[in-house]
């Protein structure tokens, strides 16, 4: 969401910086909408004085005993009253309208993102380690051949329970699954700072508007009854400071959480129908921060390197790419995709984003904070970043650390978690 204010001064960088998004300029549109809403609001404020004036008359009237004059103008206050009960339904139709208009467009890109159509203008930003070389002769296999040979992945009886983008993970292999996730915000909230929290994985549609999902999105949740399935624990985490106004000193707020997320996956038809790449049901760990503007850009380098960390700590290789203008988010104006090597696919495969939003959620949440000996409130900035996806994490370490003979090698620092087993199969 933004400031119209804000649109209304600098109405060409608004149109310019949209440009680079690929969407039409609509400063003007924006800017009618706020005009007809204000000319409204005046023709309002001016009925309402008219109306306390002919009041006042109205005494006057009477006391120079003048009924005809006191009748006439009793019927204009009247009259007055009529219009601006009815023309406040008209301000708030007016207020709706321009929030609508509003809430359509997405966040506007820092001035360092590459612009580009799609993921083909996205920039390396960074790489680490090698890409593992085999001994064995044939080529490495991919997660789902592993993982149903191992008997831990059975994606027929998932199908036969809850249709396609599902699986039903078994024996040592769920219990890896397990082991990735309490690794992962172990990590976090032990060694990068991050308060842990539960939070619900049903939410009502107005979290979801402050982070940004609605009202665009819809076709990409899940609904049940009056609420839906989170998509992301970055909706519940971010909207914590929904309403509020924060002081400097709680600023950063860094929270995290492993929880299961739920995606209809809309207009992916076709694709990666096959294994554990695109589910409609995926364990993640999520990192949330909320921080001062001034701050903001820095968190996001923090961020980045927590989800690093996890990769970096398993022997993951991995790359960094800085996402072009047309390959954000709908709420992001800067963004990290960490790409981990997939060896069975022979590919990159996104693990993580990690982006900061500026006040753009905040906006939406109307989440504040007040800098020291300050007055006046001003709106936090949030990030969020996956920290990691902890199914693809699992489909990483199957295909990294597969052996000749079919088994699998437990990443040494997943061992304490799986009971000091080194070897799956």
């Amino acid at each position: 969401m933004f400031d119209i204010k804000w649109i209304r001064e600098n109405s060409d960088a608004f149109d310019r910086a949209l440009a680079k998004r690929g969407y039409e300029a609509c400063s003007a549109k924006l800017i009618a909408l706020d005009d007809a809403r204000r000319a409204h609001i005046t023709k309002l404020q001016e009925a309402q004085e008219r109306r306390n004036s002919a009041s006042r008359e109205i005494g006057k009237a009477k006391a120079a005993g003048d009924e005809d004059k006191a009748q006439s103008l009793m019927k204009e206050v009247a009259d007055i009253k009529a219009f601006v009960q009815s023309g406040e339904e008209e301000e708030r139709k007016l207020i709706a309208a321009l929030e609508a208009a509003m809430a359509v467009i997405p966040n506007l890109p820092h001035d360092d993102v590459p612009v580009g159509p799609d993921e083909s203008g996205n920039v390396l930003y960074r790489e680490h380690g090698q890409k593992p070389v085999f001994t064995f002769n044939h080529a490495p296999k991919e997660h789902f051949d592993l993982g149903e040979a191992l008997g831990g992945m059975d994606f027929s009886t998932a199908a036969e329970l809850s249709g396609a983008r599902f699986v039903v993970l078994k024996g040592q292999i769920a219990r890896l699954e397990r082991a990735l996730g309490q690794f992962m915000i172990d990590l976090h909230t032990q060694e990068h700072g991050y308060t842990e929290v539960s939070p619900p994985l049903l939410v009502h549609d107005k979290p979801l508007f402050g982070t940004g999902q609605l009202p665009k999105f819809e076709e990409d949740l899940f609904k049940a009854g009056d609420h839906y399935l989170i998509p992301t624990a970055e909706v519940p985490l971010t909207n914590l400071v929904a309403g509020q106004i924060l002081a400097e000193t709680d600023l950063p707020l860094r929270v995290a959480a492993l929880t299961y997320c739920f995606r209809s996956e809309a207009g992916s038809a076709g694709r990666d129908t096959r294994g554990m790449l695109r589910q409609h049901q995926f364990e993640k760990c999520e990192m949330v921060s909320v921080t001062t503007p001034q701050e903001s850009l820095n968190e996001l380098e923090r961020m980045l390197d927590c989800a690093e960390n996890v990769l970096k700590k398993l022997g993951l290789h991995y790359r960094v790419m800085t996402l072009c203008t047309g390959d954000m988010g709908f709420g992001a104006r800067k963004t990290y995709d960490i790409e981990v090597w997939l060896p069975g696919q022979g590919s990159y495969r996104e693990i993580s984003s990690c982006s900061v939003c500026g006040d753009f959620q905040a906006r939406r949440m109307n989440a504040r904070y007040r800098p020291a000996d300050a007055k006046q409130t001003v709106p936090v900035h949030t990030l969020n970043g996956s920290g990691l996806a902890v199914g693809r994490t699992l489909i990483a370490v199957l295909e990294t650390y597969q052996n000749a003979d079919g088994t699998v090698t437990v990443p040494e620092v997943l061992r304490p978690y799986m009971n000091g087993l080194e070897t799956i199969g």
